[in-house]
């Protein structure tokens, strides 16, 4: 085998969800790990769920996930068209071939008549198969059915006997008995291929050497391995993933409303930490390395390093991970991120650019995606606070009116609003009344900013001011 080349083929839908990024990354990986090429090709043959604007959302995703394209529609190369509407001629000639050489066959069976064998089917409780009707059919009535112009479809010609077997590199040998793989139509009625045939026709005219996809397509991958050999063709190598799977151990899908990538971009998540996050499902390093780059990735990246069972969709760690790369952003990175969600939520116009960085270099460490900082700093632009039960109890402890008190009377003393200064009355409420620890930095932080905890004392009161403290320790 030359040249590695893997495939992205996605279906223009909408946006993408994270599963199929995954894919994406993966593909990605096998062919920048081995120095090969990673090509994107558009699957559109199904046009009623075309989604307008979905390959530019394709385009977008990849690009802002450093995932760059070496061929496709945009990009151009040697084995175009990259969209599969562009390409339906050449999928109506390799199945007229298939024809020729006796391994597919017209079948003229009528929507009514397929429905009378599903329901057959479904009265003795079996899988519906097409039975294979068209193949008795004689080369002059095929030829008469055409000239007259009755809709067809062209249908593989299965093997009855034996098994079809293949090596998978992640889940090993798997073997299909023939006998359980219905005729597949290849060709529909409207010209247009059936997705499995598509597939198979332009992997192997684009030399694409590795498939990688979900492994829901483990027990279909024989049906392609039939066209490879119907046409003598040698097959490309499958990488199947495991699922992913939300914490109960459903299914990840777009249908239950399960995250996009956009969806988790419009909340503030970074694109390098989705990308490191996904990496980590279903693939594990030799080390127990957990934050990598995409460079670093490419160079680590070993196939037989894929887990075959289902990978857990976990937010708290990509949660983790998120927050890992914004601690690494400048605050003028951090900035642009969060911004946005502060203008949509609190009128800022009152703040001043200083107060702003102040706030947003102290509560960089304290978020772990963008849209967290609302709530975050919600202290700072609301007139009223409110204690959740945990802080009520806190607040009948002992020493705490104490601790109110005394820092109150700190705090009308002083002449100068500065986090030093702030710190040096802190200290002085713990000379002299003696509290410390919790006793000490609860009490204040629950009665001016209603939360037990939050990023340094001195810096939060210094940024929500003199006055607004000294109303809130009344």
């Amino acid at each position: 085998m030359g040249k590695v080349r893997t495939r992205f083929a996605p279906s223009p839908t909408g946006f993408m969800h994270i599963g199929n990024l995954r894919s994406a990354l993966f593909e990605y990986l096998v062919a920048k790990s081995n120095g090969g090429d990673f090509i994107l090709r558009i699957e559109d043959t199904d046009q009623t769920r075309y989604v307008e604007g979905a390959v530019e959302f394709i385009y977008n995703t990849l690009k802002l996930c450093d995932i760059h394209i070496d061929e496709g529609p945009l990009e151009g190369g040697d084995y175009g068209p990259y969209t599969q509407s562009e390409r339906v001629d050449i999928y109506r000639k390799y199945a007229e071939e298939l024809v020729e050489k006796g391994e597919a066959y017209y079948c003229f069976c009528t929507e009514e008549r397929l429905e009378k064998l599903r329901e057959e089917a479904d009265i003795r409780k079996v899988a519906f198969m097409y039975d294979g009707h068209c193949l008795k059919l004689s080369k002059e009535e095929v030829e008469e059915k055409i000239k007259a112009g009755v809709p067809y479809v062209i249908r593989q010609k299965m093997p009855k006997e034996g098994t079809t077997s293949y090596e998978d590199l992640v889940y090993g040998r798997i073997s299909v008995e023939n006998e359980l793989l219905e005729d597949q139509i290849l060709l529909k009625s409207d010209g247009y291929p059936t997705y499995n045939f598509a597939n198979v026709i332009d992997d192997h005219l684009m030399g694409i050497t590795h498939v990688v996809r979900g492994n829901e397509y483990l027990s279909s991958t024989p049906k392609y391995l039939l066209l490879y050999k119907a046409f003598g063709w040698e097959s490309p190598e499958y990488i199947h993933l495991p699922h992913i799977v939300k914490e109960g151990g459903k299914k990840i899908s777009k249908r239950d409303g399960d995250s996009t990538f956009m969806d988790l971009y419009n909340l503030g998540y970074l694109p390098k930490a989705i990308i490191n996050y996904l990496a980590l499902l279903g693939w594990a390093p030799e080390d127990n390395q957990e934050i990598y780059s995409m460079d670093e990735l490419i160079k680590k990246f070993n196939v037989k390093r894929i887990n075959n069972s289902p990978a857990v969709y976990d937010i708290k760690k990509l949660n983790w991970v998120n927050a890992h790369y914004i601690k690494e952003l400048s605050l003028d990175e951090f900035k642009k991120l969060v911004l946005p969600f502060l203008e949509k939520e609190y009128d800022l116009d009152k703040k001043s650019n200083e107060w702003l960085d102040e706030l947003l270099s102290i509560y960089q460490n304290h978020i772990s995606y963008g849209q967290e900082i609302v709530e975050e700093v919600r202290l700072f632009f609301k007139d009223d606070i409110e204690l959740d039960d945990e802080c009520l109890e806190f607040m009948t402890s002992e020493g705490v009116n104490e601790t109110v008190m005394e820092f109150r009377n700190q705090i009308e003393k002083m002449d100068e609003w500065t986090v030093e200064k702030i710190s040096e009355a802190i200290q002085n409420t713990k000379e002299v009344t003696g509290n410390k620890g919790k006793l000490l930095f609860m009490p204040i932080r629950i009665k001016t900013t209603g939360q037990m905890h939050g990023p340094e004392l001195p810096d939060t009161l210094h940024l929500l001011g003199k006055d607004v403290v000294l109303d809130r320790l009344k």
